[in-house]
């Protein structure tokens, strides 16, 4: 495919048959990693009952996913843009299958850490070659618009979707089928789409240069480790070499792209103001959601007693709003302004954040459930928008590698949001002060909390349940204020770093 289309062939690819079902492969895609991010937390338990991994190897567990994903994706979307993306989306989708069957049978802790790295190794591939496919199939930009927010409601409902499938399948059946319902929709995804995708390439990609690809995979675990450890155990040596290392090895990745004549990622992108916005803005709104969306399970299940599948139905108001405002994104945005569209968004997202500096242990659901559907508004808005604004930036050739760029920025904004967020709950609830004879761990966490109460004199165990919710909810709103301080900030930075951006502008 050559970077140049002539109008009689443009008109081809815009009414390209069966674009639309191929789209729904696509989509396929981003559910299975959508609803596989959101499983694990509920399955958590029963690994921890069966398997009986140290503290230690759990935090593995859980988080050497997110890890492997964050390092490769920008080595993946490159490699798609070599090799062909339809090409990596088949053999990632079919590895992240197989996969899938040894996570679900690990029998010991050591197993199940390594299934959860490859599995990060295979989800890396996904993502990016979903969004640069999308680039390829859709020369519309209207109906690039509407494939995009398609794309992005579809993630917001896998979100909303993995704790209601997960806690059906684990009240029937033992952990491991969590992972296993991945099967059939990867053999519909790789069926279907051997067929129907079309593939794509760069058609001068030069060398995969596997130093680059080390240097990333070094620098963004590096760092992300290093966020996740001080936000745990706070500051040490250990998270200082990890982050010095992290930060050396991003410097001679830098470096490295700059020299190289055909780079694994072109920093040339970071000079358009509208990719370099879009991408930050992206960052900054994850990492502002991050305390809301990481504690909120926590909220209404430990501090207001909600059950695992009502806190998850709960929790629902923010998909229908994504979805819903992910569809008719480009078309507002197209009306109205890419700036308006995004700040606005982001705004929305940030005085919803105020809004819930007010809540206490007994704040009813109409204001909890407004909140969370003006969240996943505001957040549509934004993510479709400037998704689209990433996509429209560079040229199809570059698609896979702008789009590891942007699921890059999620990963590292998610985890420094979780760092920096989550460190200010912690820190808040650790200095509550308990009844006589309060054991240590109820200071660690408020599941902790709940676990020493139940061993304790009912008396006792309610002043203890009181203490510790409400020293959670404080410093829960505490961590809300300052996501929506974030929000706010990159409201005002969107609407000056977008400026002159518009949908119908890209090539």
């Amino acid at each position: 495919m050559t970077s140049t289309l002539q109008p009689a062939n443009l008109t081809e690819a815009v009414k390209r048959p069966g674009r639309w079902l191929a789209l729904s492969v696509l989509v396929l895609a981003v559910l299975l990693v959508a609803v596989d991010a959101t499983v694990l937390g509920l399955a958590t338990p029963y690994i921890s009952e069966d398997l009986k991994p140290t503290g230690t190897q759990l935090l593995w567990i859980g988080d050497v996913y997110s890890f492997v994903i964050a390092g490769l994706l920008v080595s993946m979307g490159s490699l798609g843009d070599r090799i062909g993306r339809k090409r990596i989306l088949l053999v990632g989708a079919t590895a992240f299958g197989a996969i899938s069957v040894l996570n679900a049978y690990a029998t010991t802790p050591e197993l199940m850490i390594v299934a959860r790295a490859l599995l990060g190794v295979a989800g890396a591939t996904l993502m990016p070659a979903t969004l640069a496919l999308i680039r390829n199939l859709f020369h519309d930009r209207r109906e690039r618009s509407l494939a995009v927010g398609i794309w992005g409601a579809t993630a917001s409902a896998g979100t909303a979707i993995g704790p209601i499938v997960g806690g059906f399948l684990l009240e029937h059946f033992w952990w491991g089928s969590v992972f296993l319902i991945n099967l059939p929709v990867m053999v519909v995804l790789v069926l279907v789409g051997i067929k129907l995708l079309p593939e794509s390439r760069n058609p001068r990609p030069g060398p995969w240069d596997l130093r680059s690809v080390v240097l990333s995979l070094v620098g963004v675990i590096g760092i992300v480790y290093a966020v996740k450890e001080a936000a745990t155990h706070g500051i040490t040596w250990e998270t200082l070499a990890s982050a010095l290392l992290g930060a050396g090895a991003l410097h001679g990745f830098v470096r490295r792209q700059l020299t190289l004549p055909s780079p694994l990622l072109d920093m040339r992108l970071f000079r358009d103001r509208g990719f370099s916005g879009a991408v930050l803005a992206d960052l900054l709104t994850i990492l502002g959601l991050s305390g809301l969306v990481f504690f909120l399970s926590q909220y209404l299940q430990l501090v207001q007693g909600r059950g695992p599948l009502e806190a998850g139905l709960a929790e629902l108001p923010a998909a229908v709003g994504a979805v819903v405002a992910g569809l008719i994104a480009g078309s507002v945005a197209r009306r109205f302004s890419v700036r308006s569209v995004v700040s606005g968004g982001l705004a929305a997202v940030g005085l919803a954040l105020a809004s819930l500096t007010v809540i206490d242990q007994s704040t009813g659901y109409p204001l909890l459930g407004t909140a969370l559907l003006v969240v996943g508004v505001g957040a549509g808005f934004s993510f479709t928008v400037t998704a689209d604004v990433i996509l429209g930036s560079v040229p199809k050739e570059q698609a896979g590698s702008a789009s590891a760029v942007s699921e890059t920025a999620y990963e590292l904004g998610a985890a420094l949001g979780i760092a920096v967020l989550g460190s200010i709950v912690t820190a808040v609830y650790r200095d509550f002060t308990g009844p006589a004879g309060t054991p240590p761990q109820a200071h660690e966490s408020l599941g902790g909390a709940v676990e020493a109460a139940a061993a304790l004199p009912p008396q006792t165990s309610e002043t203890l349940l009181n203490a510790a919710r409400t020293s959670f909810v404080d410093g829960l709103t505490l961590a809300t204020g300052a996501g929506a301080a974030v929000l706010l900030t990159a409201a005002i930075a969107a609407w000056f770093l977008l400026r002159d951006q518009h949908l119908d502008s890209a090539p």
